[in-house]
């Protein structure tokens, strides 16, 4: 189906891997151009520009965290592929360390604040910013879309700073931004795709232990875990402004159906314990 994105330039943060790299190989098969964000490593993203060509893909490094990087991808993107008419904001980051509260240290806390809440933050005002300057014509596509998770939904024990920042883009940001982006332009939408598990780098490692996938598809009853594409066509069809024109202000979950989470076992006296 033609999403009519033929030539639309979306930015797409964390492009480097898992589902930020999988939504750009689904855009740019639709016609779209992409920058391709990425922090510390661009050879996942060398495949795209050989198949698809560099008029198309253009890899942007930068510290998204940092406000004179994020404006500088949007400039060094502008300059390659002309306005940025979509972002995905998509990047961040899973701490595998379980650590409660209690013994959460301020550090791991603002270290993922601010890799996935603020930096978030500086993309979607960067974007609203040159946005302004966009002709009338390009903002008819305009969109933001974030990835939040289920974690932002139900919460995450041992991860309540992941959590957390989720949680803030998938209510907070995007329920007071869709009101904010059509003062800008009047068609503008700001949605969000909230994953379950999937499978990419940052979920390699907790998914080898069995324990984890069994919780983690115990409540959900198509009974597997999400891949990268299940994702990624579900954030371009919120990306469409033809299919979705009328959608936003939304959190569609891609999460097979996951009812919460599992917290409770039964031992062999039949009580409950902690898994």
């Amino acid at each position: 189906m033609d999403l009519e994105l033929q030539d639309v330039h979306v930015l797409i943060t964390g492009a480097s891997g898992g589902i930020g790299l999988e939504a750009a190989r689904v855009f740019l098969q639709q016609g779209a151009k992409v920058t391709a964000h990425y922090n510390t490593t661009a050879s996942t993203i060398a495949p795209l520009v050989e198949e698809f060509g560099s008029e198309r893909v253009f890899p942007a490094q930068g510290n998204l965290s940092n406000e004179t990087d994020t404006a500088r991808v949007f400039t060094e993107a502008q300059r390659a592929l002309g306005p940025v008419q979509v972002v995905i904001i998509n990047h961040g980051v899973w701490p595998t360390a379980d650590e409660p509260v209690a013994n959460m240290s301020l550090q791991r806390w603002q270290s993922t604040i601010d890799t996935n809440l603020t930096a978030s933050f500086l993309v979607a005002r960067e974007y609203l910013r040159q946005l302004e300057l966009a002709s009338e014509a390009l903002k008819e596509k305009a969109s933001i879309l974030f990835i939040g998770s289920t974690s932002g939904k139900y919460g995450e024990a041992g991860h309540a700073d992941y959590a957390s920042t989720k949680s803030a883009l998938m209510y907070g940001l995007t329920l007071s931004l869709k009101n904010e982006i059509v003062k800008i332009a009047a068609q503008g939408r700001v949605n969000c795709v909230a994953p379950g598990w999937v499978k990419t780098p940052m979920a390699e490692e907790a998914l080898k232990d069995p324990v984890i996938v069994y919780r983690a598809l115990a409540s959900t009853p198509l009974k597997k875990v999400a891949s990268p594409w299940d994702v990624a066509t579900q954030i371009a069809v919120l990306s469409s402004a033809k299919l979705s024109g009328h959608v936003t202000g939304q959190c569609l979950m891609v999460e097979g159906g996951m009812e919460g989470r599992l917290l409770n076992r039964q031992a062999s006296d039949g009580t409950l314990e902690d898994y």
